[in-house]
């Protein structure tokens, strides 16, 4: 299922604090709905593209070259293991994780990725379903209160909250030491 119908990456990524300098990663990519509008956005930094999947990350390298981004990296990786991003401990200062969640049942492993990758005072945008819309999936989802609670846990504080559309909710955490 396609959120990005129903997102505007604009929009969203005009609710964080970019420098166009930053290292980014957008984990769980898919074709780059967000991917090629952050690469955009940060013209002297550097986006990396994670997905597990191939074909997604093919249609996505294929994308970019349209529109002349030679920002990007895409890595094959699977989120859900411990280092499986492939990135270093501390090196990121912005990651995405937009309509991924729900598609995990290993929501905390991805999260501690996250946290591993995110520089201190690094920030984490999350974008996913509100459980039982009627668009929506109807297994996975995660609440926001539940994710509130993880993230905090994990050492996360939270930045920013923002609706991010009609199914979905947008929260920025800032990773703390």
């Amino acid at each position: 299922m396609n959120g990005d119908i129903f997102l505007d990456p604009e929009k969203i990524l005009n609710e964080i604090n970019l420098k166009d300098d930053m290292i980014a990663a957008d984990f769980g990519c898919g074709s780059g709905g967000f991917t090629i509008p952050l690469a955009k956005k940060l013209e002297k930094g550097l986006v990396y593209a994670i997905d597990i999947q191939k074909e997604p990350l093919s249609a996505l390298k294929n994308r970019s070259l349209d529109y002349n981004l030679l920002n990007l990296k895409f890595i094959i990786g699977d989120i859900e293991k411990e280092k499986g991003s492939r990135l270093n401990d501390s090196s990121v200062d912005l990651i995405l994780i937009i309509n991924t969640l729900f598609q995990s049942d290993k929501k905390d492993a991805i999260l501690k990725e996250a946290k591993r990758v995110l520089k201190n005072n690094g920030e984490l945008l999350i974008i996913d379903w509100i459980p039982n819309t009627q668009l929506g999936p109807k297994q996975g989802t995660i609440s926001l209160e539940e994710l509130k609670k993880i993230c905090k846990e994990m050492g996360f504080n939270i930045e920013k909250e923002f609706e991010a559309g009609k199914y979905h909710y947008g929260i920025i955490f800032k990773k703390t030491a």
